[in-house]
């Protein structure tokens, strides 16, 4: 039998834990686990997750993608608008604590276990709901009745925007702020991995595949979507963000896009199209739930970015 040494010129070494930064293609055996380990490449790709409890578009969405949160939105059957929260942590949705007011298309942020719940439609509202990661308790009013709003940062540092309007939230009260350029609803934006002093949003408006990105004081132009859209899930920071699925005037998508910070590239696209369906993560790991096309959905769909990743060698 061929020895690896005479096949690629090197040893495999015995190592009682795995390297801190293996390089591809380093092969080694791990003396704890007994187990043949090798480093390699992924491609980019979504997979299957678990099912919502109940088909859903127009939700709300906070969290990681191992630890989200899902709230609100429209069902097909009466009533319409929901209250229902339900957490996810990787694999399934359990239910948590249901929302004081039943809404759909309002702002989302934070943590599964600190999110924030902002305007909405239940007949416009300006009502805020802040979570603990059990129920959910009443906060500071925005300055106006508000939906198709957007948002990202943590429970007790927020932006959200909708049309024009965008406003501050310090975990108690609301502060109106400099306006985006343009007026824009239904946007992608970066949820609680855009801290408040860096975040972005990005699509709808005219024109509709661009993106503003915000310092805390002021928003400057970025890098446009390559197929603008609108009614996406979006995620995470300026240089690790996520624009998931979507629809334009050409119909509904199953489009993602990655941004780095200065261009969006296209990555794999989801298994199915849908609009108005909800996220949370990065551009190296992600989900997108609910939304409809025209049907309405309770699937989920997890995403994992292209990039270096350890494998357990098997004989097959």
């Amino acid at each position: 039998m061929a020895e690896y040494i005479n096949i690629r010129g090197q040893n495999i070494e015995v190592v009682a834990s795995d390297p801190a930064n293996p390089t591809q293609g380093q092969i080694w055996y791990n003396s704890t686990s007994n187990t043949l380990k090798g480093q390699a490449f992924q491609t980019a790709a979504w997979a299957t997750g678990g099912n919502l409890p109940l088909i859903n578009y127009g939700l709300a969405s906070a969290g990681t993608a191992t630890a989200g949160l899902a709230f609100g939105g429209t069902t097909p059957t009466a009533p319409d608008y929901t209250a229902t929260t339900n957490e996810y942590d990787g694999t399934s949705w359990t239910s948590g604590g249901s929302m004081a007011l039943a809404r759909t298309e309002r702002g989302g942020t934070g943590l599964q276990t600190a999110a924030l719940a902002a305007a909405g439609e239940a007949g416009a509202t300006n009502a805020t709901e802040e979570y603990n990661g059990s129920t959910w308790t009443t906060g500071g009013n925005m300055a106006a009745p508000n939906y198709g709003i957007r948002g990202f940062g943590t429970q007790t540092a927020a932006v959200m925007a909708s049309n024009l309007s965008v406003e501050e939230y310090d975990g108690n009260s609301w502060t109106t702020v400099n306006p985006l350029s343009a007026a824009r609803n239904y946007t992608f934006s970066g949820g609680v991995a855009s801290p408040q002093t860096a975040g972005w949003i990005a699509g709808a408006g005219t024109p509709n595949a661009q993106t503003e990105e915000y310092d805390g004081t002021n928003w400057t132009a970025g890098g446009n979507l390559n197929t603008g859209r609108q009614f996406g899930g979006g995620a995470g920071s300026l240089t690790t963000a996520i624009a998931m699925t979507g629809s334009n005037p050409g119909g509904i998508t199953n489009l993602t896009e990655l941004y780095d910070g200065t261009s969006w590239s296209s990555t794999a696209t989801t298994s199915t199209s849908r609009e108005d369906a909800k996220g949370a993560g990065t551009s190296a790991s992600a989900f997108i739930a609910g939304g409809r096309n025209p049907t309405v959905l309770s699937a989920t769909e997890e995403y994992t970015g292209a990039g270096p990743v350890t494998q357990t060698i098997t004989a097959s």
